[in-house]
């Protein structure tokens, strides 16, 4: 079976008709301030389509009279109208078959009238639309854009103008450019589904403000991000939120999706420079994949200097140029200079710039090369940018990509240009230059982190998820959204989070007893639902070694609450067992605005606030994500041990997160968790203190990444009697899926992928095991190993069309040690269930015509088959569910 889907929308849209329109309208009223530009444009880029106009009288487009009037239905409507007249005309749009708009003017309730007509539509305040290779200038541009591989989405009209300016300048060109506008209506997710599949996009820029559908987004911006560079940036984060929480949940959402972050428009700038020109080079180990080895050459060793340090500072590595490498580079230098990293060539050296260049280039032991020139007297600098573009053109995709920092402006800006209409990315700072290649590293690790095939070990839990929930039930019944210290305790416990034994007590005495069944010493805290930080007011004492000291103190921290604090209501007090000193780290489950549930992982104690050493991510997490989590935090040094500090217990930090993670997943009614201190030694780890919050009755908190869906989990037997599972894939199973494959016999192999694959590569993998569950679903039927671990027997897959989720496509693979066991139909069932239940109303497949096999089956099932169309080859197979 093969994966072709469609890209039919809900109520009648094509994503075509919207991003690749083939015949588009003007409705204008000429008294709206963007008429005039929108007309101009359309006019000017001699659109390849049909292009009418309604409202006004221009050069160009084909007037009509009326919407009822048009020969045909356009695919896309441009609609500059004030906010009244908008819904009669999409209205009447929608009844000739149009479905597709983009309102560049202000247009409030945007989002009900396209509830109302049916229409989908870019606004309000869209900078418009732009495919320059179909000469499509529906936008508010001030100068046209250029054709080339770069997609633009952005909410901002000004910042693509200004995007739009440089690069006119720097020779880049654009694939499309999407006025997002408010979002209000069609926004970022069905932009990126739509670029996901454009051949003719080599690289997309997101300028983010608002997300409407957080799942929906980071779905469709990993879809992208697998097969090319994403770069994201949001302007007003900080100014948003204060803490940099939001912006910093938005980093770990875009990194899950594969996407590079930047932040600011310079970064942005030199992120395109970077990726609409280069590529990093194929192949290479561990250390390549890293990507940030960098190699400096220059004609002055001031700029080779500047580069260095910014490499440094930018978290890069100076490549470690080997012996023989070094000698191979005295020629080029003058006598008694010696080579090494950064590379002075010495005056007058700039022809020679490119072929050494060139050399490093071709080094296994080097990322990105950035080379560097300053104007020099008695030096032909025009001559010194032709080399370095014939040696651009030379290079291939197994040499490391060159960067080039062209200093100056007087004689440089021309040359700059000359290289940059070459094709080369070239920067006007040696700064600039290094950047650029971290952001290549950065990109390359992203997209390979999103796509990293984690270990087999999955962290089973069997959590008590009734006690949990009688705990929030109980505090919603007393009408509380905060539980109390020993509550949340208690619910950390249910999840397996190891604890420290305490008693509640309503009295000092209550106290001193509770003391006394525990051992000593004990830690004395004070009771109060009104407490968040209960230490800035003295209800936390430590080192109570008698029952004669608890009862003292209890009744001295009761006096000292109610001086601070007349009003705080006092439940009593919680006497725990005092743990021995460790690391101190605190854990947080969050909410964010935008992106829903986050995870924080740093260091813990009072001063945890302070200390700004917080990383984040997202739920749900598995064990190598919350190893990653915890090796972003500064903290993670601490824990690696220190002089006299033994190493912590990382794996059992990680396996709270995960724990965390799952409380996330199983309660969306809590709004906040924090565990703090959470003690950390070498023996394992220790819940001492935890604060838990609910949300307001009736809402619940989502996702913005499904988690997996462990309900579908059933048992299954097979006709001879085996037991086997039959449950949704997930990444852990990688290495089965890598084995299961080579059970399948070549010419299954050849049907199930239409081709004679040897080998599943890493990247495949990843996209058969890492999926959206929203999106599509895997089952996978297994069974246990004798020596531990699980063994793959047969797989199904129904993957909905983003464009059309009322269609589905399937395929399934069952090895030959199973066939005629009854599982390929059982697998199918699955699929058939799943889809039903998630509002798939087709299922479809294409089958090679030579598989009998296959076409013997679906026809077992009920599918209807007929000969492909489009592939002599190919029959298709379809099923109304």
């Amino acid at each position: 079976m093969s994966s072709t889907l469609s890209v039919r929308g809900a109520a009648g849209l094509r994503a075509a008709a919207m991003f690749r329109p083939r015949s588009v309208l003007l409705l204008a009223d000429p008294a709206q301030a963007e008429a005039a530009i929108l007309a101009r444009n359309l006019a000017a880029g001699r659109f390849h389509g049909t292009c009418h106009v309604i409202g006004m009288a221009v050069e160009g487009l084909d007037p009509a009279t009326s919407i009822e009037a048009l020969p045909e239905p356009p695919d896309l409507a441009i609609l500059c109208l004030a906010p009244g007249a908008l819904e009669p005309a999409m209205a009447a749009l929608a009844a000739r078959g149009c479905f597709a708009a983009v309102v560049p003017g202000p247009a409030p309730d945007l989002g009900g009238i396209c509830a109302r007509t049916g229409m989908r539509a870019l606004g309000q305040g869209s900078f418009g639309l732009c495919v320059p290779a179909i000469g499509l200038n529906a936008s508010l541009a001030h100068i046209p854009p250029q054709p080339g591989k770069l997609a633009l989405v952005s909410q901002s009209a000004a910042l693509v103008r200004a995007v739009l300016d440089w690069a006119a300048a720097e020779a880049v060109g654009f694939s499309q450019i999407i006025g997002i506008g408010g979002n209000a209506n069609t926004g970022f997710a069905m932009a990126l589904d739509w670029l996901a599949r454009d051949a003719q996009t080599g690289a997309v820029l997101l300028d983010l403000r608002r997300i409407r559908n957080r799942r929906a987004f980071v779905s469709a911006a990993r879809a992208v991000a697998r097969t090319r560079p994403v770069v994201a940036l949001r302007a007003g984060g900080l100014a948003m939120d204060g803490a940099g929480i939001t912006d910093q949940v938005m980093e770990a959402a875009l990194r899950r999706a594969g996407v590079l972050r930047v932040t600011g428009l310079e970064d942005l700038l030199s992120a395109v420079e970077t990726l609409a020109r280069v590529r990093p080079r194929l192949g290479g180990g561990a250390e390549a994949q890293r990507g940030d080895r960098v190699a400096v050459v220059t004609n002055g060793i001031g700029l080779g200097h500047l580069a260095a340090d910014a490499v440094i500072e930018g978290g890069g590595r100076l490549a470690v140029l080997a012996p023989e490498t070094l000698a191979a580079f005295a020629a080029l230098l003058p006598e008694g200079w010696q080579a090494g990293n950064p590379l002075s060539l010495g005056p007058g050296s700039g022809p020679r710039l490119a072929e050494a260049a060139t050399m490093l280039a071709a080094l296994p032991e080097v990322d990105a090369v950035v080379a560097l020139h300053a104007p020099a007297p008695e030096e032909a600098g025009d001559v010194a940018a032709e080399a370095m573009i014939a040696a651009a053109r030379a290079g291939g995709r197994r040499a490391a990509p060159v960067l080039v920092g062209w200093a100056g402006q007087a004689t440089a800006g021309r040359q700059r240009r000359a290289m940059a209409e070459a094709g080369l990315a070239v920067f006007a700072t040696p700064e600039a230059a290094v950047r650029g290649a971290l952001h290549l590293a950065r990109d390359r690790r992203n997209r390979a982190a999103a796509a990293e095939l984690p270990p087999a070990e999955v962290l089973e839990l069997a959590p008590d998820r009734h006690f949990a929930r009688r705990l929030l039930q109980a505090a919603r019944a007393a009408g509380r959204r905060v539980l109390t210290e020993e509550e949340a305790l208690d619910l950390c416990a249910a999840y397996g989070v190891p604890t420290i034994p305490g008693r509640r007590a309503s009295a000092p005495q209550d106290a001193a007893d509770a003391a006394a069944m525990l051992g000593f010493p004990v830690v004395l805290k004070v009771l109060s639902p009104d407490l968040r930080h209960k230490s800035e007011v003295g209800g936390v004492t430590l080192g109570l070694a008698t029952p004669g000291a608890v009862r003292a103190e209890a009744e001295a921290m009761l006096a000292r609450v109610r001086a601070r604090l007349p009003a705080a209501r006092i439940e009593g007090f919680l006497v725990q067992r005092q743990a021995a000193r460790a690391l101190e780290l605190r854990l947080r489950l969050g909410d964010d605005p935008m992106f829903g549930p986050w995870i924080g992982f740093g260091q813990g104690g009072t001063a945890a606030d302070i200390l700004e050493d917080e990383a984040y991510d997202l739920p749900p997490l598995n064990l190598a994500l919350a190893g990653q989590l915890i090796s972003r935090s500064r903290t993670a040094r601490l824990m690696a041990g220190f002089r006299d500090h033994p190493p912590a217990n990382q794996a059992a930090v990680a396996d709270v997160l995960v724990r965390l993670s799952q409380i996330a997943v199983d309660f969306p009614e809590i709004e906040s968790l924090a565990i703090n201190p959470l003690f950390a030694d070498a023996q394992g780890v220790l819940a001492l203190d935890a604060h838990l919050a609910l949300r307001p009755e009736g809402t619940r908190g989502e996702l913005a990444i499904p988690p997996y869906p462990a309900a579908l989990s059933r048992p299954w037997r097979s006709r001879a009697g085996e037991a086997l599972t039959v449950r949704p894939v997930r990444p852990e199973d990688a290495e089965a899926h890598g084995a299961f494959f080579h059970t399948l016999p070549p010419e299954d192999v050849r049907w199930r992928f239409f081709s004679p694959l040897k080998e599943l590569s890493p990247s495949m993998t990843a996209r058969l095991t890492q999926i959206d569950y929203d999106r599509e679903i895997a089952f996978i039927a297994s069974r246990r190993r004798p020596e531990g671990g699980e063994e793959t027997l047969g797989v199904s897959r129904l993957i909905r069309d983003p464009g059309d989720p009322l269609r589905a496509e399937f395929a399934v693979a069952v090895s030959p040690a199973m066939k005629g066991q009854g599982l390929g139909r059982h697998l199918m069932e699955r699929l058939f269930e799943w889809g039903r239940d998630n509002g798939v109303r087709e299922v479809i497949g294409q089958v090679l015509a030579d598989n009998a096999p296959m076409l013997a089956f679906v026809r077992a099932l009920g599918f209807a088959i007929r000969r492909s169309p489009e592939e002599e080859d190919v029959m298709e197979a379809r099923l109304a569910l």
